[in-house]
């Protein structure tokens, strides 16, 4: 039976180090953080998601503003109101994807302020991100290094394979394995990938994002494999899934993320840290002391 990989009890640590570090910041330096989203359209999904960071913030202690705008909503509508957000006192901004069609998404994503970008989709982010610049990182891959990290993880000179090629998780989390510190071997593959089962089977960590259900399945893993789920399916008959068949896999590697409650919650949880992060940075000041400890190899120091 394979150790299970707890991202609640992992983001309740981070979430807690957020909650200091809002503290340090108004007993030290007179300013809470603030985020503010964008949520268009009325899919149930991206509701219950928004609520769902809302009520992080509120924990602890960031300021959290909702922009609705109907399902109609043109690109311009969105372009328009995220300048003006770019030029108010908001520290953080964040885009609840996906937006309705026609909508330009991308152009929607690059009028976010780049020191504002919570979420750290920004061409520009990402952009750091290669030049190895510790910028604002994807919450999702922080997340993932965040739970190797603190389950004491040996990637010094690890095989990982990242199953999935997205802008989101894969091209960010093969970055993020290799920084000076990490220095993990990486092989990104997706669902098309030939002998997929060869390269997986041969890996130390397999991070599975490819958005496909159940795709890794026990006989592409090995006994001693870390698996991180990333994916979130809902199967024909209501199922929630992830991109791993976890039964079989659980029963044979050595660690495991379940879903739900593995990569989840870490994920909103590291947003936060992204939030505080952004706020310090547009007010010139160090990042607090207690958030520190959480933030993954190579993404510590000043702001982002």
């Amino acid at each position: 039976m394979a150790e299970i990989l707890d991202g609640k009890a992992q983001a309740k640590h981070v979430r807690d180090a957020v909650r200091e570090a809002v503290d340090e910041l108004d007993t030290e330096h007179g300013f809470g953080p603030r985020l503010d989203a964008i949520l268009a359209g009325d899919r149930e999904a991206s509701e219950i998601y928004v609520t769902k960071k809302q009520e992080d913030c509120e924990e602890v202690g960031i300021a959290s503003h909702l922009h609705r705008f109907p399902e109609d909503v043109t690109t311009d509508e969105l372009v328009d109101h995220i300048e003006q957000l770019n030029a108010d006192d908001v520290d953080g901004m964040i885009v609840q994807l996906p937006l309705p069609d026609p909508v330009d998404e991308n152009r929607v994503l690059e009028t976010v302020d780049p020191a504002k970008d919570a979420d750290g989709f920004h061409p520009v982010n990402l952009g750091r991100l290669l030049m190895d610049r510790s910028p604002l990182t994807p919450a999702t891959p922080t997340g993932i290094l965040h739970l190797l990290e603190a389950h004491e993880a040996d990637l010094e000179g690890a095989d990982v394979a990242i199953v999935g090629r997205s802008t989101i998780v894969g091209k960010p989390m093969a970055l993020l394995f290799l920084q000076r510190g990490v220095d993990a071997t990486i092989a990104v593959t997706h669902s098309r990938t030939e002998e997929l089962a060869e390269r997986t089977g041969n890996a130390d960590v397999i991070v599975a994002a490819a958005g496909v259900p159940e795709l890794v399945t026990a006989d592409m893993v090995s006994e001693d494999a870390t698996v991180i789920d990333v994916g979130i399916n809902r199967t024909d008959e209501g199922e929630l899934v992830g991109d791993v068949a976890y039964d079989e896999v659980e029963a044979k590697v050595d660690r495991i993320t379940p879903v739900p409650g593995g990569v989840g919650p870490l994920t909103r949880a590291f947003l936060l840290v992204n939030v505080v992060r952004c706020a310090c940075k547009r007010r010139g000041v160090p990042v607090p002391d207690a958030l520190q400890p959480v933030l993954p190899t190579g993404l510590g120091g000043e702001g982002a």
